[in-house]
């Protein structure tokens, strides 16, 4: 698998120096894919506002700062892009809550393995896929990723990418994830008038087949959708016991 060109363009979103340019000309805050507000529900349900939590590929977004004002404890954010880092963490610096490090995600051995209860990803994947050696980065990426959970706990990944292109990376078995999958619609989307089939509750996992792709009669309303992956890190003893799909919110 090579790069993930659905959504890429000429720019190479794994690069440093592309964001670190982009953030000197665009100090100001932004948040790729959704905002905390429509998120809320998902990451509430599954991190507890105790957690130690990762968030990869920070940026600039205000996603950490809304996780605070909503209770949580113990942020660590990263990124590639020293500029966004000083940034944010000047802004941030009377908060407590939130840490900012500089860092590659393909590479963060600065970690120790299981230190983290939970792994927040709103894009930071997306970039790699659209990097050169997409598919080396991402399997670090996720390696990393795997390492750094404790037993139990969860990489919460929002992404334009459906099960078909992210599957394949999520489902490794040397990662021991449980994978459930939500899919929201992308802010401000409105159903077709007279559309008259029920609205699909999107706090429920969708169905998956045993490869962990969507069924073939199952109809995504709005194109442009956000899929929420869903992976719990399991124990090697929990590893019998894992529900086939879909599997449901309950029980992760």
């Amino acid at each position: 698998m090579n790069r993930d060109a659905s959504s890429c363009n000429t720019y190479d979103y794994g690069d440093a120096v592309y964001w670190d340019s982009r953030y000197q000309q665009e100090a100001d805050s932004f948040d790729w894919y959704q905002r905390y507000a429509a998120l809320r529900p998902f990451v509430r349900k599954f991190i507890s506002t105790s957690a130690s939590v990762l968030m990869v590929g920070c940026g600039n977004a205000v996603m950490s700062e809304d996780m605070v004002n909503d209770g949580y404890e113990d942020i660590m954010n990263v990124d590639i892009s020293s500029v966004a880092v000083d940034i944010m963490r000047r802004k941030h610096q009377f908060i407590p809550q939130l840490k900012y490090m500089e860092m590659d995600v393909r590479d963060m051995s600065f970690f120790p393995d299981e230190k983290f209860d939970a792994v927040v990803d709103k894009g930071t994947l997306d970039a790699l896929m659209c990097g050169t050696d997409a598919s080396i980065s991402a399997t670090q990426m996720l390696g990393e990723v795997s390492r750094l959970l404790k037993p139990g706990g969860v990489y919460l990944l929002i992404t334009y990418g459906d099960p078909k292109a992210r599957m394949p990376y999520l489902m490794r078995p040397s990662y021991n994830w449980k994978i459930a999958l939500f899919i929201i619609p992308r802010p401000g989307f409105q159903r077709p008038e007279g559309c008259n089939t029920p609205e699909k509750p999107y706090l429920e996992p969708v169905p998956l087949t045993d490869n962990g792709l969507l069924l073939p009669s199952f109809v995504i309303e709005d194109p442009d959708s956000h899929f929420i992956y869903v992976c719990q890190k399991m124990d090697d003893s929990d590893l019998n016991n894992i529900a086939p799909y879909p599997l449901s919110a309950d029980v992760l």
